[in-house]
């Protein structure tokens, strides 16, 4: 004679808390919040300028007084912080990204802009060098390989010049080696010690960041690809070690890059180091989102949050989005 559920599963019915959604909220085990979003926004010349980006619908580029308005409007959503990036113009790219060590390049006067006028919001800058090169290349190219220790030396210079313009998290995408315990030392020396580092410990060599060059405009420009220096998909034991090296040099926070593809390194750097632990949810994971809402595919607003909920799930405790606005409004219903 065929056995009862109830002798089958022993009186434990867990659909017993799925009936409701009082029930569901009261057992609900992983919570997103406001808080925990960064919104990345990208930045252009010019006054009063608002740019689409093909690649990434809903996404513009802003001229700096628009950007200004971009991080009023974090602050009205209760976004903590905003990561900035530049569309620099190409006549002030070359082959070591000099410009970025220009006090006065687009990053700093956005950044000291925004910190005029909205002085509670974070605001998280990138020291790395590709969007200043005319290669694309993250670092400093001499004779076809980015030498390590001359971008390295840069990239920490630039860090001090976007420190002293306002940043309050420096976090440097570049992936050199050294690059985190550098950077530390030379803000500290120049009497930064409050400024933050947020380490992409984790950047992987991934075919997700297509939409990004395109709004940085360096898709064009790219001379070979970045896998000397990103880490190869395949790893996660590096990742660890990448990690475990940024921290020891004194990063006060980590990032995985990209996102969805890599919640298993997510989880495994939150439960082996057990620190601050980000995640950037990636230009290419947000145009595939996007597309496919657009063919009716997908109800985009609910994969939006679902993926959202995922890196919270995972471990991450913050997440760089362009998603940001939107689940903000959503999360404040």
């Amino acid at each position: 004679m065929a056995r009862s559920v109830d002798e089958i599963t022993g009186s434990k019915r867990l659909r017993r808390m799925r009936k409701a959604d009082w029930s569901r909220r009261l057992v609900r085990e992983t919570e997103l919040t406001v808080n925990d979003l960064i919104w990345p926004i990208f930045l252009i010349e010019g006054e009063n300028r608002v740019e689409d980006i093909a690649a990434m619908p809903g996404v513009q580029r802003l001229s700096v007084d628009r950007a200004v308005k971009a991080a009023e409007e974090a602050v009205s959503l209760g976004i903590p912080a905003i990561a900035t990036f530049p569309n620099v113009a190409m006549e002030k790219r070359d082959t070591t990204g000099s410009h970025a060590l220009d006090d006065d390049n687009l990053i700093n006067r956005a950044t000291r802009a925004i910190k005029a006028a909205v002085p509670e919001i974070g605001i998280i800058t990138d020291a790395a060098l590709d969007p200043f090169t005319d290669h694309g290349h993250d670092g400093i190219l001499r004779d076809g390989i980015i030498v390590n220790d001359e971008s390295v030396a840069q990239i920490a210079r630039a860090a001090v010049s976007q420190a002293a313009a306002g940043a309050d998290i420096v976090a440097p995408s570049d992936m050199m080696d050294g690059r985190i315990g550098a950077i530390r030392d030379a803000l500290d020396e120049a009497g930064f010690q409050d400024v933050a580092l947020m380490s992409y410990a984790t950047k992987f060599a991934s075919a997700c960041y297509g939409p990004y060059r395109e709004a940085i405009g360096t898709s064009g420009l790219l001379k070979g690809d970045k896998k000397t220096y990103y880490i190869d998909p395949a790893n996660t034991e590096e990742a660890l070690r990448e990690t475990e090296a940024d921290l020891a040099e004194g990063a006060d926070m980590v990032m995985v890059k990209p996102g969805l593809p890599y919640l298993d390194i997510c989880h495994r750097v939150k439960e082996t180091f057990q620190v601050p632990t980000y995640v950037y949810q990636v230009s290419g994971e947000y145009a595939m989102i996007e597309a496919a809402a657009a063919n009716g595919w997908i109800d985009g607003e609910r994969i939006m949050m679902e993926s959202l909920l995922a890196f919270k799930r995972a471990g991450c405790d913050g997440i760089l989005t362009y998603f940001a606005p939107r689940a903000a409004r959503l999360l404040r219903g």
